[in-house]
């Protein structure tokens, strides 16, 4: 991205506000219910952090870059600082967007990044990062695209956001479509299979989606956009977005990795490398 254009970028994501949501959506200001800080910077190596899991156990997250970058997963502290990784030599990362675990065994990397809605590979790769030369591959493809790549005002066949619950996977769609107002939830078995994703929900957001993370006790849905983050209450553990609570205004550049490390709190990265908490107070 030239200076210029991500000068424009910065300026669009400062300005941002949860007005549109707020009123179409149902969402309320949330701004000063949290507070939000710096905590860290990514190490050299994770230079564009696109997706971001907790690990309980160790206190520690696993995070990788996007397209293009290495097949590997690093293992960060919550200041940002190296402390593993994990080469997946038997992967490839064509657009890796998301990452999610169920458990200490089970972890997801998303193959899912689209932004031209023209692939037709998408998948996830399920693995056990103590074994991790076995893996499952999942595949899967949007039931309603009918052309690749999608009409330009059609092309909400793109997604960042994956977050696992017991025995499913969940993805939410980016929407780069014009005009860009609904995003769409898709849901698929959280195992090996080839699957054909069909909406099992809707919102308007106005803009794009990044990353989700669900929260421990499976109660809270947060959903990460450039400058925003949006959260919903998930009633009898039913996943969708019915129950909309509030609009996190946070304008931290190009976010794209949202994990939750409580049932209240979250941390952000953005592709600069700064790490954030998010505290409810």
């Amino acid at each position: 991205m030239s200076s210029f254009l991500l000068f424009l970028f910065s300026l669009k994501v400062t300005l941002c506000s949860c007005h549109a949501e707020n009123k179409r959506s149902g969402f309320r200001s949330g701004r000063t219910h949290y507070t939000v800080s710096r905590v860290g910077r990514l190490a050299a190596v994770v230079n564009e952090s696109s997706g971001l899991s907790y690990r309980a156990n160790r206190n520690t997250f696993w995070t990788h870059n996007d397209s293009g970058g290495r097949p590997t997963l690093y293992e960060v502290a919550r200041d940002g600082t190296l402390v593993d990784s994990l080469p997946l030599p038997m992967l490839q990362n064509r657009d890796w967007e998301a990452l999610t675990n169920q458990d200490t065994t089970a972890l997801f990397i998303g193959d899912i990044g689209n932004n031209a809605n023209a692939r037709t590979d998408l998948r996830i790769y399920r693995i056990d990062p103590k074994q991790p030369n076995d893996f499952q591959p999942i595949t899967f493809h949007y039931a309603r695209q009918k052309s690749f790549p999608a009409l330009k005002d059609t092309r909400n066949f793109d997604s960042e956001a994956l977050f696992a619950t017991k025995d499913s996977l969940f993805l939410i769609s980016k929407n780069r479509s014009k005009p860009r107002r609904w995003v769409n939830l898709y849901g698929m078995p959280a195992r090996a299979g080839s699957y054909a994703l069909v909406p099992a929900d809707s919102v308007f957001l106005k803009s794009m989606v990044t990353d989700a993370a669900l929260s421990p006790d499976g109660q809270t849905l947060a959903v990460l956009t450039y400058g925003k983050i949006f959260l919903f209450e998930l009633k009898n553990r039913q996943v969708n977005f019915q129950h909309p609570t509030r609009c996190l205004r946070i304008p931290r550049g190009q976010t794209e990795g949202l994990a939750f490390v409580n049932n209240t709190d979250l941390v952000m990265t953005n592709e600069r490398g700064r790490m954030y908490l998010i505290r409810r107070k």
